[in-house]
C-alpha cells in the first residue's frame, strides 16, 4: 500500500463530492468563516483555555451538516499532532510560574500554554480539514480565485494538492529499493540520503516538465473552469454573519466559565 493510500488522499475528494447542506454553501462563504475562525482562535491569550471550548461548535457542525465520519478527520489530527507536540513540549519546563490551582494541585503557566497550543491546533486543523471536506479542492480553489486570490497561487495550490502524494509515494519507493539492495539497511549514512533526495527532486522536475508538456498540449492555459458558477445565496450570508457573531461573542466573553457559573447557580 502507498503512502497516498495509507493518508486515504482519494477519501477527501469523495467527500468533497457529497450533496449535503454543507457542500451546498458557497466556498467563498465557507473560506471566509473558517479564516474568521483561525484569527479569533488565535488571538486569545497563551493561557486561555476554557474559552477556547465554545469554538469547537463550528468544527462539530460542519462535520454533521456536511456528514463527514469524525474518524476520518480525528486520524488526520493525530496525523500532524507530532508537529504541535514539539511546539509545546518545553513550555511546562520553561515556565513554571503558578497560574491556577485545583485542590492541592498547582498548575504553573507552561502546562496552561501547552494545553493552549494543542487546543488551538485541534480547532484549526480540524476546521481546516473540514472545509475541504464539506468543499472538495477544486471548488476551493474556484472560489478562492473568485475572491481575487493570484490566479498562479491557486493553481499552485491544485497541483500540489494532486502531485504531492504522488512526489511521497516516489521517495517511499526508492527508499524501499536502497534497502533492499543494502546489506545492512541501519548502517546507510547521511550521504546516501543526500543522494537519495537529489535523484528525487531530478525525477519530480522531470515529471513535472511531463505534466506540463502533456497539459500543455491539451490546451491547458492556466484558468480555472467551473461546471457550475456559484453565487451567494441568502443561506450563505447568514451562515456566514451567524458564525461571524457567535466567534465575536465567545471572543468578548468566556462562554464556557458562564455556562459553568449558571449550571453551579442552578444546582445550588
Amino acid at each position: 500500500m502507498g503512502l497516498g493510500q495509507w493518508l486515504e488522499i482519494g477519501r477527501m475528494d469523495e467527500l468533497g463530492r457529497l450533496d449535503t447542506p454543507a457542500h451546498r454553501l458557497d466556498a467563498r462563504a465557507k473560506v471566509i468563516t473558517t479564516i474568521v475562525f483561525i484569527v479569533v482562535v488565535m488571538s486569545f491569550p497563551r493561557y486561555e483555555v476554557s474559552a477556547l471550548t465554545p469554538f469547537f461548535l463550528y468544527p462539530f457542525a460542519l462535520i454533521a451538516l456536511g456528514r463527514i465520519p469524525p474518524g476520518y478527520i480525528l486520524r488526520k489530527i493525530l496525523l500532524a499532532a507530532p508537529f504541535a507536540l514539539v511546539v509545546g513540549m518545553f513550555n511546562p519546563l520553561l515556565d513554571h510560574q503558578v497560574i491556577a490551582s485545583v485542590g492541592v494541585w498547582s498548575i504553573s503557566g507552561g502546562w496552561l500554554s501547552f494545553a493552549s497550543i494543542m487546543l488551538r491546533f485541534v480547532l484549526t486543523v480540524s476546521a481546516a480539514l473540514t472545509l475541504i471536506a464539506c468543499t472538495g479542492i477544486y471548488r476551493l480553489g474556484a472560489g478562492l480565485e473568485r475572491m481575487c486570490m493570484p490566479r498562479v497561487f491557486v493553481v499552485q495550490l491544485l497541483f500540489l494538492y494532486r502531485y504531492l502524494f504522488v512526489i511521497v509515494d516516489e521517495g517511499a519507493r526508492m527508499m524501499r529499493s536502497l534497502e533492499l539492495r543494502s546489506a545492512r539497511p541501519s548502517s546507510l549514512r547521511l550521504r546516501v540520503y543526500g543522494s537519495l533526495v537529489g535523484h528525487l527532486l531530478l525525477r519530480s522536475m522531470a515529471r513535472a516538465d511531463r505534466v506540463y508538456r502533456a497539459m500543455a498540449a491539451r490546451g491547458f492555459d492556466g484558468k480555472i473552469r467551473a461546471l457550475h458558477r456559484a453565487s451567494f445565496q441568502w443561506t450563505d450570508w447568514a451562515f456566514t454573519g451567524g458564525w461571524t457573531a457567535f466567534f465575536a461573542i465567545a471572543r468578548m466573553w468566556n462562554l464556557a466559565d458562564a455556562l459553568g457559573r449558571i449550571l453551579a447557580g442552578g444546582g445550588s
